[in-house]
C-alpha cells in the first residue's frame, strides 16, 4: 500500500504560506517535488525523480515495523511539484528558498529532489528562521568542492555552498567515501564531522539533540548494487538496510525538514533506487513528523 496513496491533503505549492482550515487542517508533514538536474556533472535524470519515487511508494508499506508507527497516524500533504525545471541554478535556488520558507515551521518539510543542489536553497530558507541550524548529510561524495567544470552550482558544489550558509562546526557529514584530497581535507578541517562510517558518535548525537537539524540523504550514498540509479554511483558503499538503521539513530534529533535527493530514474530500470528512496520517505515522515505538536 502505498504512502502516496495515504496522502491525507493534496494541495498545490504555491509562494504563499500554507494556511490551515477547518476543512484543510495543517499537516504534520509536507512533501515537494523539485524536478531540477541541470547540476548534475555525469548523468542526468534526477528531474524525473520526484514522479518515480512517489510511483515506487506503491510497494511500500504504510506500516514501519522498525518505528512501530503508521502513515495512517500521520497527516501528510503533497503539495506537487515546484516548476523549477528551466530556470538557471541561482533562480531556482531563489524558488526553493521562497518556497520552503513559505510553509509552516511546524510542518516538516520533505523535498524529493531533483540534483543535490536543491538542498542549498532549502538551507537558506531554515538557516534564516534557525540560526543554530545543523545540517546531517547522508553522502557518498564531499561535495565541498569551490567550483566544478567552470560552475560554482554543480551538485559537487552543494556542501561549499551550504558551508557558505551555516559556517564552521555546522554540517556532519555520513558515509562520504569519494572526493579530491583538497575538498576531503576541507570538509575535515571545516565540518564538525566528515567520516565514511554511517553513524555518528554518540559525542555528536548528543550535541544535535538540542539543534536544530536538517537531513539530507543523497541515494548515491548507498552501494550501487542497491541504488543503481543515481547520476554518480560510487562503489564500496553501504547497503539499505545499513542505511536504514543509521537514519533512526537520529531518531531522538529535532529534524525540522528533510530532502532525498539524486534518484535518477533512466538509470534505475528496476526501480530499486525509487523504491528505496520511497522507503526511506516513510521513515522519516514516520520518525519526524507529527510529534512536535
Amino acid at each position: 500500500m502505498a504512502w502516496a496513496a495515504r496522502l491525507a491533503i493534496r494541495r498545490p505549492l504555491t509562494s504563499v504560506r500554507y494556511l490551515a482550515s477547518a476543512d484543510h487542517p495543517a499537516p504534520d508533514a509536507a512533501i515537494v517535488g523539485i524536478p531540477y538536474d541541470r547540476t548534475q556533472s555525469h548523468r542526468r535524470g534526477a528531474a524525473v525523480g520526484p514522479q518515480a519515487i512517489r510511483e515506487a511508494s506503491h510497494s511500500i508499506e504504510t506500516y514501519s515495523p522498525e518505528l512501530d508507527r503508521d502513515l495512517q497516524e500521520v497527516r501528510l500533504a503533497d503539495l506537487g511539484d515546484l516548476p523549477v525545471s528551466d530556470l538557471q541554478p541561482p533562480a531556482m535556488l531563489d524558488a526553493v528558498q521562497r518556497a520552503v520558507a513559505s510553509l509552516d515551521p511546524a510542518v516538516l518539510t520533505v523535498l524529493l529532489g531533483g540534483d543535490h543542489t536543491v538542498t542549498v536553497g532549502a538551507v537558506r530558507a531554515l538557516a534564516a528562521r534557525h540560526p543554530d541550524l545543523v545540517v546531517v548529510q547522508f553522502d557518498a561524495h564531499a561535495d565541498f568542492r569551490d567550483e566544478y567544470e567552470g560552475s560554482r552550482w554543480s551538485h559537487a558544489c552543494t556542501m561549499r555552498r551550504i558551508w557558505e550558509v551555516v559556517g564552521d562546526g555546522r554540517i556532519v557529514q555520513l558515509g562520504v567515501r569519494s572526493g579530491t584530497r583538497d575538498e576531503l581535507a576541507f570538509a575535515q578541517t571545516h565540518c564538525r564531522w566528515s567520516l565514511s562510517p554511517l553513524a555518528a558518535p554518540e559525542t555528536v548525537l548528543r550535541e544535535l539533540h538540542d539543534r536544530p537539524v536538517y537531513l539530507s540523504t543523497d541515494i548515491d550514498v548507498l552501494d550501487p548494487a542497491y541504488a543503481p540509479g543515481v547520476g554518480n554511483p560510487e562503489p564500496g558503499g553501504p547497503s539499505s538496510a545499513e542505511l536504514m538503521e543509521a537514519l533512526r539513530l537520529l531518531g531522538e534529533v529535532r529534524v525540522v525538514a528533510a530532502d532525498v535527493v539524486e534518484t535518477s530514474p533512466p538509470h534505475d530500470p528496476s526501480s530499486t533506487t525509487a523504491v528505496a528512496a520511497a522507503k526511506i520517505v516513510r521513515e522519516l515522515v514516520l520518525a519526524f513528523a507529527g510529534r512536535r505538536r
